[in-house]
């Protein structure tokens, strides 16, 4: 006699759902347990200092001229630290780059790959730290608002 008669549904319905739920089982027992390690840029050191002595001389404006790139504050954020250095020329922002921020897991990876440079085309354009939060990248966002006004401050001491 065979064991999955028709006349017999139930015990076709038990043994359908166990072969179901050892399925899920063994498919999740394979599941990593850490997060694979994916290669991309990596951030470049953080400098020692916070600013670099200005190449050119203060005007009687109280405005420096040359170039001078300034580090901003290393700022915590929940997922993990943001850092940006700006280049001044002639007192006009010319360059933001991200120095650090979170790039620990792929999701990381993926947001802040658009977020940033998003970030970066919003401060030049604005020549100030008032940029939007870029929507999914919200703590890495509000951590590159806060370094970037750290290093304008800076610039203006």
């Amino acid at each position: 006699m065979h064991t999955l008669r028709k006349n017999r549904p139930l015990r076709r319905i038990v043994l359908a759902s166990a072969a179901t739920v050892s399925g899920v089982v063994l498919l999740l027992s394979l599941k990593p347990h850490t997060t694979p390690a994916v290669a991309g840029p990596a951030a470049a050191p953080a400098p020692s200092s916070s600013s670099s002595p200005s190449s050119g001389t203060t005007g009687s404006g109280g405005t420096a001229q040359g170039t001078r790139i300034l580090t901003g504050d290393t700022v915590q954020t929940r997922y993990g630290p943001v850092q940006v250095r700006v280049t001044l020329q002639n007192g006009r922002l010319t360059d933001v780059t991200a120095v650090a921020y979170p790039q620990e897991n792929p999701r990381d990876q993926q947001l802040n790959s658009y977020a940033i440079p998003q970030l970066t085309r919003e401060a030049l354009a604005a020549q100030s730290a008032d940029v939007d939060t870029v929507s999914g990248a919200t703590y890495t966002s509000e951590g590159y608002r806060q370094s970037l006004q750290s290093a304008l401050d800076s610039a203006s001491r």
